[in-house]
């Protein structure tokens, strides 16, 4: 429980960095001149990239039995990646900053994810990562709080100055968050070693050349639950572009940068009030259930992205908000948790890297076509794809896991 607390504050401590940021991003490019086509390549190869080495940092994590210097080296290099927002000037710099800051991302999600899993017992994961994302989105409801704040209080409006004045502050949360990360205790010798017989057995046994080298992982070796899994969720991610649209999506609606903000917030207080409710939910129940919950809420609140009317039905957009944070309480958590229970136990962090890696990936194609659909079809056109795409996924884990 002591890792599971000790990462959950830096989580919160870094989401209040990055939440004072984020929302603003899609605004702030939008104040410069630039496409929403833009957004989609700054958030799909952002993305996608850190998702690129999810895996990797997972499968070194496992190699090297250790998982808190990586983590500690991850949320490092999110906090340089806020200073170059802090430095732009056009969108280029912007695309930078969120390169630097999702890669980041990506060394440290897997060894941070098999950390949690290393310290929580088998049958109670799920209220685990529960918790994990509890603390994480509180973090990030402050950290549109402190936005707001910040905003509300700029008399003028927000301007460049303005936003580089968030970007600077938020920094301070950053730094924070890697300072708590010292005081993680490492879990491998403790856990690993006594409930994985393999991680104990002579090289040779292993068919390894090396002990420092891992199995090969192909798709072929995966279980059938798991790789029907991971099939499932590259599908879903092809259509799950990136939050900035939804806020785009209202800025092209004609609601101002503090509503939008105000709307964001509740998405983040619906998934913090529903993470941990949600993960113990699935230790009884099983993940398989709430997953697909969570796949068809996103489809339906994509569908109702796409039929907004801005003339009517102002407290529409509320409703789906709320909605979308139950759609990620369903699903954030309880995706990780339920590959951690599937993967072999000497390479959880290996497999967490690799859905990981597989939802990152799908960010680029998704938030391309999204930007792509919005510049030649219209704002609509983005949403009934990825609303489609969701539904197909809930089916299509009903019929085969």
């Amino acid at each position: 429980m002591f890792n599971i607390i000790i990462t959950g504050i830096t989580s919160l401590l870094t989401d209040i960095s990055t939440e004072m940021v984020y929302p603003l991003i899609p605004l702030y490019l939008a104040s410069l001149g630039a496409q929403p086509a833009v957004l989609g390549v700054i958030e799909g190869f952002a993305e996608s990239s850190a998702a690129l080495l999810k895996v990797f940092s997972g499968a070194i994590s496992d190699r090297l039995r250790r998982r808190k210097p990586m983590a500690i080296f991850g949320y490092a290099g999110s906090t340089l990646g806020k200073l170059l927002l802090y430095f732009s000037q056009g969108w280029m710099l912007v695309f930078a900053g969120r390169m630097v800051d999702r890669i980041g991302k990506g060394i440290r999600v897997a060894p941070r994810d098999a950390l949690i899993a290393d310290s929580s017992v088998l049958g109670r994961r799920g209220r685990a990562f529960g918790l994990h994302r509890a603390f994480d989105t509180i973090g990030a409801c402050l950290g549109v709080l402190i936005a707001i704040i910040i905003v509300s209080n700029l008399g003028r409006g927000l301007d460049r100055a303005g936003y580089q004045r968030i970007f600077l502050l938020s920094l301070i949360p950053a730094i924070l968050g890697v300072v708590i990360l010292f005081f993680a205790r490492e879990t491998w010798s403790k856990t690993t070693a006594q409930t994985s017989p393999q991680a104990n057995r002579p090289t040779a046994e292993l068919g390894m050349t090396e002990s420092r080298f891992l199995p090969k992982i192909g798709f072929k070796n995966l279980s059938p639950k798991l790789r029907s899994f991971l099939i499932i969720v590259g599908i879903f991610a092809l259509g799950n572009s990136s939050n900035g649209f939804l806020l785009l999506r209202m800025r092209n609606l004609g609601w101002t940068t503090i509503n939008i903000l105000f709307l964001y917030f509740l998405y983040n207080l619906t998934y913090a009030l529903f993470s941990y409710p949600c993960g113990r939910l699935s230790d009884r129940i099983g993940k398989k259930r709430p997953i697909v919950l969570g796949y068809l809420v996103y489809s339906a609140v994509y569908f109702g992205f796409a039929l907004l009317n801005p003339q009517k039905g102002v407290g529409i957009p509320w409703l789906l908000f709320g909605i979308y944070g139950l759609y990620s309480a369903l699903t954030e958590g309880l995706e990780k948790a339920l590959v951690a229970d599937l993967a072999p136990e000497n390479q959880k962090a290996t497999f967490i890297g690799l859905h990981a890696t597989l939802v990152g990936i799908g960010l680029l194609p998704a938030s391309l076509l999204a930007g792509g659909l919005w510049n030649v079809f219209g704002p609509k056109a983005p949403f009934f794809f990825g609303g489609f795409l969701g539904l197909a996924a809930g089916i299509g884990l009903i019929i085969i896991l």
